[in-house]
């Protein structure tokens, strides 16, 4: 049976041109057995579902905020012509810490009935509030580790043109008896490489310890994830990095 994971891991960014910077901050995250969860809630009292709490994970910041999240997702496939991820769904995310949250990105990954893996959709928030998802398929089995590609069309960077592409890629393994994941995303262009960025995490079972370890350990993620945002953007326009407007109107919706 597939159980919720609350992952204790770290962000870490790399920027190439036209300057260096680089970055890596220690953070927490969840991954949700979608279907195997139904509504149900979780292993801990610190931890809840759709209501305050320490932590908590609320159905309404996740697909279109209205629902069922594998309805959802569900539809979503079928629309973009993938009827056959019958199988589960695991959503990574960073969870409300003390009811609020920023989720630059999540990553939903969507499984066979056999368990292979057949499309991930990266969910993107920039700092705007403004949203757009892309969705990597590459029309059949996609086992984790394989380099995937999207072209960059969603403002989320001042400091990056909308322009080039995005590499992604996946791994999940074995580790001292618990599952580490990670997740690379590469923003190149034309010239090549231009940020490297990743999210890795070891992950566990969702219990009292290990969420009272990851709040006290980390009690303001939310702001510190902010915070650490604007302070590099600072460090970027004090080295006189380009400044690039946010287009207008926001492009929203999905892509591939």
């Amino acid at each position: 049976m597939n159980h919720a994971q609350l992952c204790i891991g770290e962000v870490r960014h790399r920027r190439l041109r036209p300057v260096s910077n680089a970055f890596a901050y220690r953070v927490f995250f969840i991954r949700l057995p979608l279907r195997a969860m139904g509504q149900g809630g979780f292993a801990s009292r610190w931890f809840s579902r759709n209501r305050f709490n320490l932590l908590s994970f609320h159905d309404a910041d996740h697909g279109d905020g209205n629902g069922s999240l594998t309805l959802w997702a569900d539809a979503l496939l079928h629309s973009e012509g993938i009827d056959d991820a019958d199988g589960e769904i695991w959503l990574q995310t960073f969870p409300r810490v003390l009811g609020y949250v920023f989720n630059p990105v999540s990553f939903w990954f969507f499984h066979r009935s056999d368990g292979s893996l057949r499309a991930i959709l990266c969910a993107v928030t920039n700092t705007f509030g403004e949203r757009h998802s892309y969705l990597l398929d590459n029309g059949g089995a996609m086992p984790y580790g394989v380099e995937l590609r999207a072209a960059k069309c969603f403002h989320v960077s001042p400091f990056f043109a909308v322009d080039g592409g995005y590499r992604f890629r996946f791994m999940r393994r074995a580790r001292g008896g618990a599952e580490a994941t990670v997740a690379r995303i590469d923003y190149v262009d034309d010239a090549g490489d231009l940020l490297k960025t990743s999210i890795s995490g070891q992950a566990g079972a969702i219990d009292d310890v290990k969420v009272l370890a990851a709040f006290f350990g980390h009690p303001f993620m939310t702001l510190g994830v902010l915070a650490k945002i604007h302070w590099q953007a600072l460090r970027l326009w004090l080295k006189k990095v380009p400044f690039f407007s946010k287009p207008e109107p926001p492009q929203h919706g999905v892509s591939r």
